[in-house]
């Protein structure tokens, strides 16, 4: 059930109503986990029995954990509750890349290889689920919250439809809270979240979605065309998949709100970054503090004790690394991931001697905040995250590569033909109005407060953005809801 079709605005509009008909906190957390395993369950009910034994094999960790008796025994606990979530991650997402790698191996050198080609459907939002489940034991287990005694209370914060299958990852000390409180009614935050739901779905249906028919032309074909086309088509996916995947995040922090929750913030304008740590705080924040918290700090923390040279460097790469490893089972985001390690350890070694005396000379010029400094970093951070969106998108690294060295190639188709596209101006112009709304929105935030105080301005261009985003939908989409490309991770 995809947020951008008719179906889910009848399964919406349906549980919104029942919902505040219920007016008490425990009918509505029922009613909400009924919906979420509807909502799921519309994809596979086999995979909504995954999700559900998910849910009871953690809580009952969590319970277990709380109960021991000895620190010992709540770190066996929470290493198995660990164990078993990768597991079952690993088989459905990794297990069939692997066995067809180790093929390709041994055929290398010499072997007839034998192994049997499984190829497992990849359950929806494993990703997601199982990383939230995995902080909420380790929260347990390191008393950061304490362990969910009521069982629907915990499986609503595992199932909770909105963010079930593409994030934002939730904290088991932030949503959990919620659930457990009584919600009221509020007109505004019913404006507000509807605002976020339209304005999530603008971005999806008006700007990503009219991107994906050029970017997947091009990509599909990179042999065929020229440089200008193949630097068109990596600036035009750079905004595809922002708009998708923050488009998505807007309309499930709007349904959400509209039910009485707060979803926490999943990007915050990523492309104004000057650094690719800023960037990283910026993009799918709730992964990157939920690697940063789970991983990052302890291997710091570990290879800090171990001494040397080049410890938190490594931690970086190796977050990183995995990071583009959970994005899916093949070497391009590999490849993404140790892109952005490098990238990111790379710029703090230079931090750090810039900030040491033996490049204070070029202090004054990296951190000014002239216009012209912000500009040129800003757009050197775009040049930086635009070649790691290559790697993410391209179908192997081979192609990625042909990419990259093909940029300033003039041989080639310089635009898509015999494919439904909008013409490259139109897609430019697109991303234009993309940016300067997203520019008004930070620096005149005026120009939106009438969207939320009743003013007659506020009113028209309120309707004005439905109005497109309905247009954009039944004409541009030709009544086809396309998947968010997250669903895939």
């Amino acid at each position: 059930m995809l947020f951008n079709s008719p179906t889910f605005v009848v399964f919406f509009v349906c549980v919104f109503c029942l919902y505040w008909l219920l007016r008490s906190r425990q009918p509505q957390n029922v009613l909400l986990l009924v919906a979420s395993y509807v909502f799921y369950g519309a994809w596979s009910w086999k995979f909504l029995l995954l999700l559900i034994l998910s849910t009871l094999v953690d809580y009952t960790c969590g319970r277990l954990i709380a109960a021991a008796p000895t620190q010992a025994r709540k770190r066996l606990i929470m290493i198995v509750s660990v164990s078993t979530s990768l597991t079952v991650l690993a088989t459905f997402k990794y297990l069939g890349f692997f066995v067809r790698e180790a093929a390709h191996l041994l055929e290398s050198l010499g072997f007839e290889a034998h192994l049997p080609v499984l190829n497992i459907v990849l359950p929806v939002g494993i990703s997601f689920y199982t990383f939230q489940t995995i902080g909420y034991v380790i929260d347990v287990y390191r008393v950061k919250v304490p362990a969910e005694r009521n069982l629907l209370t915990y499986a609503l914060y595992v199932a909770f439809f909105p963010q079930l299958v593409a994030g934002p990852i939730e904290r088991a000390g932030h949503l959990l809270p919620q659930i457990r409180q009584h919600r009221h009614w509020s007109k505004p935050a019913l404006e507000s979240g509807l605002q976020l739901i339209v304005w999530g779905l603008f971005k999806k249906v008006a700007i990503a979605d009219n991107l994906a028919p050029f970017v997947n032309a091009v990509y599909s074909a990179p042999q065929a065309y020229s440089g200008i086309a193949l630097v068109t088509a990596t600036v035009f996916f750079a905004f595809q998949i922002y708009c998708d995947f923050s488009g998505y995040t807007d309309t499930a922090r709007g349904v959400a709100r509209t039910l009485g929750f707060d979803l926490i913030k999943n990007f915050n304008f990523p492309y104004i970054s000057r650094t690719p740590v800023e960037f990283w705080r910026r993009w799918h924040m709730s992964l990157s503090q939920w690697f940063q918290d789970y991983l990052y700090f302890p291997l710091a923390m570990r290879y800090m004790r171990k001494g040397g040279w080049g410890s938190k460097y490594k931690a970086h790469i190796i977050a990183m690394g995995l990071i583009g490893l959970w994005h899916g089972a093949n070497w391009t985001f590999v490849v993404f991931g140790l892109y952005w390690g490098v990238l990111i350890a790379l710029y703090l070694y230079l931090a750090e001697r810039i900030g040491s005396s033996q490049l204070a000379a070029l202090r004054p010029m990296l951190e000014s905040n002239s216009r012209a400094s912000v500009a040129v970093s800003m757009t050197g951070m775009f040049v930086l995250v635009a070649i790691g969106w290559v790697f993410f998108r391209a179908d192997s690294i081979a192609s990625a590569w042909h990419i990259l060295s093909r940029m300033f190639s003039t041989v080639g188709e310089t635009t898509v033909r015999h494919v439904e596209v909008l013409s490259a101006p139109l897609l430019w112009a697109i991303v234009a109005g993309l940016l300067l709304a997203e520019w008004l929105y930070r620096n005149q935030p005026r120009v939106f407060a009438g969207l939320a105080n009743g003013h007659p301005a506020g009113i028209v261009g309120r309707y004005a953005l439905v109005a497109v985003t309905l247009f954009s939908y039944l004409i541009a989409q030709q009544g086809v809801s396309h998947p968010f490309i997250y669903f895939q991770f």
